[in-house]
């Protein structure tokens, strides 16, 4: 278990005191309340981290974005009421109840629209827990996938912004102010994602995915636009951009886009992808699309090995080469990028796992290479006909509905 602090420079720096079962710490940084940095060290052997380490190393991490941060206080000068856009707020969800209790409560005093699309659920669970919270509207939707339940939410959203959040993350404070001061900043954006990071750090697969970098993408804003001169791959791994598990769009220029492909991030067969495909296609449409820090979410990691083996696999190896293979039909003027692209990928993935088995043997590593080899092999389903037999499922499941 890692303990998890959360430490404003604005305040008094103290020493960090670690819990007798704690083997190491997570240390999340804000300035005035805005979320500038994280870093995680190991226990060794320590009782904490004193205040002198902590302040050097909120030196050594966050120093940029301090000064970025005072740099913009100073020059915001605009005191009138600023304006924000209407918005929805949507949780698509299956079958777990919990966490959109925990979600709904945790946004249910806001500005918003809020919808939540249960997903062919099993049984009424989460339509009564919704019916419990005023103001929150509930929608069923039969079509079983991810994308089909984003897709519902945007026919019915009524907002010029529909917001998605996953049922396993609680937004931080900031939330919603860092999705309208990008949204203000960059009115013509096509998509807004935002940082992402972990709830909480109490098994090993969740410190291992932490580690392995998790869904961090930083504490700068960066405004995506139709080329990146220091990317020759860009925008083909679009996992740069953001989480689908924490990203919200104009509801026109998603219109505009067809929504989300429903052969992607169908369920249980193809449990990814969605999310980089409507990023790129965002980009190669020609619109853009802005990375914001302060709009962050806490996200729940998966608690054993076993669900984290079966991320790796199929969310980011079975996902993501349907995504490119999909790519590679449906934009012919970037195939030779994207070729290049996927010998890349098998190739980061075959070192990353030469790396991890050599570090395991010696004891040095606590990335089990066994999580590398899953990725890989996902890809490698994903490579030979991957999306073309999730796109037949649904073809298939669409008649059933149908008839």
């Amino acid at each position: 278990m890692y303990a998890m602090f959360d430490v404003d420079v604005a305040d008094p720096i103290s020493d960090l005191a670690l819990p007798p079962d704690a083997s190491g710490a997570a240390v999340l940084v804000r300035r005035k309340s805005i979320p500038i940095g994280f870093w995680m060290q190991e226990r060794n052997g320590s009782l904490g981290i004193p205040a002198a380490e902590v302040r050097r190393r909120i030196a050594e991490e966050c120093g940029e974005c301090i000064v970025s941060e005072a740099l913009r206080e100073e020059i915001t000068t605009d005191s009138s009421e600023p304006a924000v856009p209407t918005l929805t707020i949507a949780i698509c969800t299956k079958d777990r109840t919990e966490g959109v209790d925990r979600l709904l409560r945790s946004i249910s005093k806001w500005n918003a629209e809020i919808l939540v699309i249960d997903n062919a659920p099993s049984d009424d669970s989460t339509r009564d827990r919704v019916a419990r919270i005023p103001g929150v509207r509930y929608v069923r939707e039969a079509r079983v996938g991810l994308n089909c339940a984003r897709n519902r939410a945007l026919r019915e959203a009524r907002t010029e912004i529909v917001a998605f959040l996953d049922d396993d993350v609680v937004p931080d404070r900031g939330w919603l102010e860092g999705l309208h001061d990008a949204w203000r900043a960059n009115r013509d954006a096509a998509g807004f994602t935002g940082q992402v990071l972990a709830m909480e750090l109490e098994t090993d697969a969740q410190i291992v995915f932490e580690k392995r970098g998790g869904f961090r993408r930083g504490f700068q804003r960066v405004r995506y636009g139709a080329e990146r001169l220091d990317d020759p791959l860009y925008p083909g791994g679009a996992g740069i951009f953001g989480a689908g598990a924490n990203m919200a769009f104009s509801t026109k220029a998603l219109e505009a886009l067809g929504g989300f492909d429903e052969a992607l991030d169908t369920g249980a067969a193809v449990p990814g992808g969605g999310d980089l495909d409507i990023f790129y296609r965002i980009i190669r449409s020609g619109r853009a699309l802005v990375y914001e820090p302060r709009f962050l979410v806490f996200h729940q990691h998966r608690r054993d090995m076993r669900a984290l083996r079966r991320q790796y696999a199929m969310s980011w190896g079975l996902g993501f080469m349907c995504y490119l293979t999909k790519c590679l039909k449906t934009d012919p003027d970037r195939r030779i990028n994207l070729l290049r692209l996927m010998a890349w990928w098998f190739t980061h993935e075959v070192g990353e796992f030469l790396d991890h088995f050599a570090k395991w043997v010696l004891r040095r590593d606590p990335i089990p290479p066994s999580l590398v080899v899953g990725e890989l092999f996902g890809g490698v389903a994903g490579l030979f006909g991957g999306y073309e037999r999730s796109r037949r499922r649904i073809g298939v499941n669409r008649r059933k509905i149908v008839g």
